[in-house]
């Protein structure tokens, strides 16, 4: 008796440490899809954008003008004159965490003829509804421009390619798009706005399977439990929720050359900060465009490792970068041009945090240019001036963040919005008609149209890895005071006490 109580005693010791080994192991726990070495992929975001600004600086004025950008994604595919045969090559242009969305590639080509959302339940052949819940891998085009506005939530199957280049396509109206529990999925060139919640209701999300919906939040992009997710050159505005929301152990996603223009609570990445799975979310924001109207969330994080690195971030009323429950955040070569008034100026805001708690959290900016008195606070690793992976190049200019972000949103867009979401669409390759422009440079700051490296990337260093957890000690000691209770009692523990 007298033995058991030890063994019990022992394994109530153990029990009260289990919270803490969860806490201290939570960077441990994967998801499907997540990259055992973010930096890795990091830097290899640095190596393409500095290969694609090498040709276009080695090409002429017209051969510039043509085609080369610089943006590693849209020079992989926009210099092909016959694009428009071969789209699915598009899945080869996809940079940072969510390189390899297959989307529908080896897929049908499926074309969208009707703008209609009549019954969600059981939706009509040759609407978008219809494509996006099918089994079998799909690229889904459009034959004309069309607004398509969803009675509700747009529920997506695995492996599909929304594709809206060659027309001007709106998803809008209740729920928009939803995707759950998928993998490989691509959006390309389409807008998302005004998206207000519903539910209640009967949704399909496959051609078998109809289940009962509660309500929705109103996202713009909804993404949950999901991985190998790219969204790239869509323009989001005006939703009731978030813009683009990513929760529920999410991972390998990559959000690109988009645009993203007058909301609140623009981007959410992470359910909550005791959800534990999303420690393993690695998120890619790259080239896009923060513009007119946006108030906050440029993203906001819960854990997991967030890399920011060359979007424009023209305007914001309280904050750009904001988070929680010690995410890794790795600002890189981005534009952050701040506010008039003064009680805004700062970049980054740690949500609901003394500083006691958030000075260890690695956020780290690189080069990042700060305009207007904008400021940047690291912490963490990213106090260091000094990293692992120096660059020997370090000279930079602005012009390249406005050429790389050109394009940001649907293309044919304008640059900078001024009239809402009427716009006059894309045509054929998606010329754009804005003339890049010299912005106006922060901290640090010097160079010409040749000299990006620093500017890009600076240092091109990696963040250090988060030091081993101790809970494996904890673990082992508990371990051995048991084998040395065992073996001082000889055989009196085993048999007996497994049968009560």
């Amino acid at each position: 008796m007298k033995l058991s109580n030890v063994c019990i005693l022992l394994i109530c010791h153990f029990a009260s440490f289990i919270p803490f080994i969860i806490e201290t192991t939570a960077f441990n726990l994967t998801l499907p899809h997540q990259h055992p070495d973010p930096e890795a992929v990091a830097e290899d975001v640095k190596r393409r954008v500095n290969a694609s600004l090498s040709r276009r600086n080695l090409l002429s004025i017209q051969e510039k003008d043509q085609c080369q950008t610089g943006n590693p994604i849209d020079d992989c595919w926009r210099c092909d004159p016959n694009w428009a045969s071969n789209r699915q090559r598009l899945a080869d242009c996809s940079i940072g965490f969510g390189q390899g969305s297959l989307g529908g590639r080896g897929g049908q080509i499926y074309v969208v003829t009707d703008s209609s959302d009549h019954n969600p339940a059981n939706p009509t052949p040759g609407t978008l509804r219809y494509a996006v819940i099918q089994d079998q891998p799909l690229w889904i085009i459009f034959s004309s421009d069309m607004v398509i506005k969803l009675k509700h939530e747009l529920i997506f199957n695995s492996y599909k390619t929304i594709d809206g280049r060659g027309a001007n396509v709106h998803v809008t109206g209740n729920g928009c798009i939803t995707l759950q529990y998928v993998t490989h999925i691509i959006i390309h060139n389409i807008h998302v706005h005004h998206c207000k919640p519903s539910g209640n209701t009967n949704i399909a999300s496959s051609p078998t399977h109809v289940g009962r919906r509660g309500e929705s939040d109103g996202d713009g992009i909804s993404i949950s439990g999901s991985q190998k997710i790219w969204i790239d050159h869509c323009s989001l505005s005006y939703c009731t929720d978030g813009l683009i929301d990513a929760i529920l152990g999410s991972t390998a996603i990559t959000i690109s050359n988009s645009h993203f223009t007058h909301h609140n609570e623009v981007m959410l990445l992470g359910h909550n900060d005791k959800y534990l799975l999303d420690s393993g979310m690695q998120v890619t924001i790259a080239f896009n465009h923060f513009g007119v109207g946006l108030v906050q969330r440029m993203p906001r994080c819960r854990r997991g490792y967030i890399h920011v690195v060359n979007n424009d971030f023209t305007a914001w009323e309280m904050y750009a970068i904001g988070g929680s429950a010690n995410p890794t955040i790795n600002s890189q070569g981005n534009r952050y041009t701040a506010p008039a008034d003064d009680n805004a100026k700062e970049v980054t805001k740690r949500v609901d945090t003394n500083e006691v708690e958030w000075a260890d959290w690695n956020w780290r900016t690189d080069e990042d240019i700060l305009v207007n008195g904008a400021f940047f606070v690291p912490s963490g690793a990213g106090l260091s001036a000094q990293y692992s992976k120096a660059s020997s190049v370090e000279p930079r200019s602005a012009r390249l963040i406005t050429e790389l972000t050109m394009n940001a949103g649907v293309f044919g867009d304008p640059r900078d919005d001024s009239g809402g979401i009427s716009n006059p669409g894309f045509s054929g390759a998606g010329t754009s008609t804005v003339t890049p422009t010299t912005g106006t440079q922060g901290t640090g700051a010097s160079g010409g149209d040749g000299d990006y490296f620093g500017m890009i990337f600076g240092s091109g260093s990696s963040l250090p890895r988060p030091p081993t957890s101790i809970s494996l000690i904890f673990l082992s000691l508990l371990i051995i005071i048991a084998l040395s209770t065992i073996t001082n009692n000889g055989a009196l523990l085993s048999f007996p006490l497994l049968s009560l």
